[in-house]
């Protein structure tokens, strides 16, 4: 397997030296290209990057790898909701496979097979949201009407010519000063996503495939196979998402810092914004959020003070995380997204002067 990712990583070097020549598209032909497909049938191996710089919260360390390092990924679909995704380490590697409406992850140094049965409507971030085609297609629909659409040049990814997209959101207030997707001009596979945070010439997050193309989708692929002494479980979407359990059920305010709440899926979660310009206000019961905060501030974040509470703020490339803990509440609201920290910190203000009683809707 090392061998193989060895020769995978030299693609793009060797491909450098080919001449990169795409059909001539429009930026909306080359958009509906991109989210015609999300049905395609692949396979590829993938590399991430990102340099989120986050502090390290042990409630979230699943997530902290993904957002600072290189994350490698093996990727198998059939369709969106059937496909299977390894992450690659020296240590091992943790395999996720959808199908349907389950869900099975394999972990190989605890050499345990986990069975998820029933649709996750809440869960932490994936190496599975940071392949290319997931990412871009996720971005461009996030992006909404009124984002700017442009072409790029074209570059050589992944051995074959793609065509490049730019998409600028409509909203000043994201973090996201720009998204460039290549993509396979004739299939409409992203191949290439570098997301660009405001003042920053260098991407904070780049995915690529360093090998992909259409792939006849096989059984045996895509169902877990378990050899001899290892162990098998199952549990429920609700018994899988960690420190998320922890949530409360609390009434959060129709806006905050101007940002408009949002329908969600889940009455603990509320989400503010819209698109590329949304964070989240998650609750967190008593000693949970306590731990969270004190966590976040022995991990470098910078203390927040006010009148009717106590906080830390971290700023991060793209994301920007706020925990506050109101005097008169037992409970932490954690407020993490892609608006500035002066919109959160302005939002947490809000929750930090919340009264006895629930908000008014």
């Amino acid at each position: 397997m090392l061998a193989g990712v060895a020769v995978l990583c030299c693609l793009p070097v060797l491909a450098s030296a080919l001449p990169v020549s795409v059909p001539k598209l429009t930026p909306q032909q080359l958009e509906n290209r991109i989210l015609g497909s999300e049905r395609m049938s692949f396979s590829g191996y993938a590399e991430s990057n990102a340099t989120f710089g986050l502090p390290p919260l042990p409630a979230f360390s699943s997530v902290t790898p993904l957002l600072d390092g290189v994350t490698r990924m093996r990727v198998w679909q059939a369709s969106p909701d059937h496909w299977r995704v390894d992450t690659l380490s020296d240590a091992g590697e943790n395999d996720t496979y959808q199908a349907g409406s389950n869900a099975f992850i394999w972990d190989s140094g605890e050499q345990l097979l986990t069975g998820i049965y029933g649709t996750q409507v809440v869960r932490l971030p994936r190496a599975a949201d940071l392949v290319p085609s997931a990412l871009a297609i996720r971005i461009i629909s996030e992006a909404g009407p009124g984002a700017k659409l442009g072409l790029l040049p074209p570059r050589r990814v992944a051995g074959e010519s793609a065509a490049g997209l730019k998409i600028t959101p409509a909203s000043p207030q994201s973090t996201v000063a720009q998204a460039d997707v290549w993509a396979s001009p004739g299939t409409g596979l992203p191949l290439l996503v570098e997301v660009f945070n405001r003042g920053s010439a260098r991407p904070a997050l780049e995915t690529q495939f360093l090998q992909a193309g259409p792939w006849t989708p096989d059984a045996s692929v895509l169902t877990p196979q378990r050899g001899p002494g290892t162990g098998f479980t199952t549990t429920t979407p609700a018994g899988f998402i960690g420190v998320l359990k922890n949530l409360d059920d609390e009434v959060l305010p129709g806006s905050l810092a101007g940002f408009a709440r949002q329908p969600s899926p889940v009455p603990q979660i509320g989400v503010f914004g819209s698109g590329l310009t949304t964070f989240a206000v998650l609750t967190f019961r008593r000693g949970t959020g306590r731990q969270l905060l004190s966590d976040a501030l022995d991990a470098g974040a910078a203390p927040l003070t006010y009148d009717d509470g106590t906080g830390a703020v971290a700023s991060a490339p793209l994301v920007n995380l706020v925990l506050v803990h109101p005097y008169r509440s037992p409970d932490t609201f954690l407020l993490v997204g892609l608006v500035s920290k002066t919109a959160l910190e302005r939002a947490g203000a809000v929750l930090a002067a919340k009264p006895d009683q629930d908000f008014d809707h």
